[in-house]
């Protein structure tokens, strides 16, 4: 397993991370089951957040199966959406950041977390009050790096300049969507993240199952799929314009001996401003595929005719 190091951070991770977002929702039993399988192949970036799991779910499931295991990973979580339906424990204010890593490290049943990521901005609160919070965090030994998701460039921007001002501990990751088939990023956040050498961290690298091969124009999604049980996500992928690319990037894939699974992977690999791809799984065998699924090394002129298909 290859690994790259996080933006300007101590930590180095595997370039395929472990999306924990199944946990919680999965069994302990089967949870452990993919934990184990990922350690044994060489991920060593564990992604989860206080919401995964029904509120607490996927981190308490962490918590029980690590144990002594939890030093050999890297260990990220997010915090600041709703974890109760008042919504009065959620958002990025002091207060409440001191709280939730509290409410996190015990679910977590661990001393301190490698990557704390703020999950969504939060409009309601000054980003100097969020960053100075973090960073105190950062200089009690709480958290080792700090991250971020769903930010705009210009968001990104700001918190950064304000962190280089303050002397404050600053984002050295972005999670965002980012696939074949979602490349919004590239206006403006890939360039923000590039310019600072951040880590780029793509979740739904596989557009929620489109680009897994496994769903074909016209007939119904294969039952106890994602797109079976989820019409919105569904509705979301499944169009026109998507299934254009991705019989166009199938019959690719085909000509040059891999899958299309392999060139969702490895396709994202391809950018050094990626870090870590993050991919979920509820089973072991999903683990072997994703890591294999890493190992394209797409040449120049490969990388030009996927950019052809699916830039516009």
């Amino acid at each position: 397993m290859k690994t790259r190091k996080l933006g300007n951070s101590e930590l180095t991770v595997s370039i395929v991370g472990l999306g924990c977002n199944n946990f919680g929702m999965l069994d302990v039993a089967a949870s452990r089951r993919v934990v184990d399988r990922a350690i044994d192949q060489g991920i060593t970036l564990f992604d989860t957040a206080d919401i995964y799991g029904n509120r607490g779910g996927s981190e308490r499931q962490l918590g029980e199966i690590l144990g002594p295991r939890r030093k050999d990973i890297v260990l990220a979580t997010k915090f600041g959406m709703k974890m109760d339906d008042a919504g009065t424990k959620s958002g990025a204010s002091r207060t409440y950041i001191l709280q939730a890593v509290e409410d996190s490290l015990k679910r977590l049943k661990t001393d301190w977390i490698d990557l704390y990521q703020l999950h969504q901005p939060d409009p309601t609160t000054p980003i100097e009050e969020t960053l100075e919070a973090l960073n105190l965090l950062v200089r009690q030994g709480k958290v080792r790096a700090i991250g971020c998701s769903n930010m705009s460039a210009a968001q990104l921007n700001a918190a950064r300049a304000l962190s280089a001002a303050k002397g404050f501990a600053a984002f050295e990751s972005a999670q965002d969507e980012y696939s074949l088939l979602k490349r919004d990023i590239e206006q403006g956040v890939l360039s923000a993240v590039e310019k600072y050498g951040m880590g780029l961290l793509p979740y739904f690298p596989l557009a929620s199952g489109m680009l897994t091969g496994k769903y074909t124009r016209g007939a119904a999604a294969p039952g106890n799929t994602r797109f079976a049980v989820m019409t919105g996500l569904a509705n979301r992928y499944m169009t026109d314009a998507n299934w254009d690319k991705v019989e166009t990037l199938s019959a690719f894939c085909k000509a040059h001996g891999h899958t299309l699974l392999e060139l969702a992977f490895s396709w994202l690999v391809s950018h050094q401003s990626v870090t870590s791809v993050i991919a979920g799984a509820t089973r072991p065998e999903q683990i072997d595929q994703n890591v294999r699924a890493a190992r394209w090394d797409l040449s120049s002129d490969e990388l030009a005719e996927i950019d052809r298909i699916t830039a516009g």
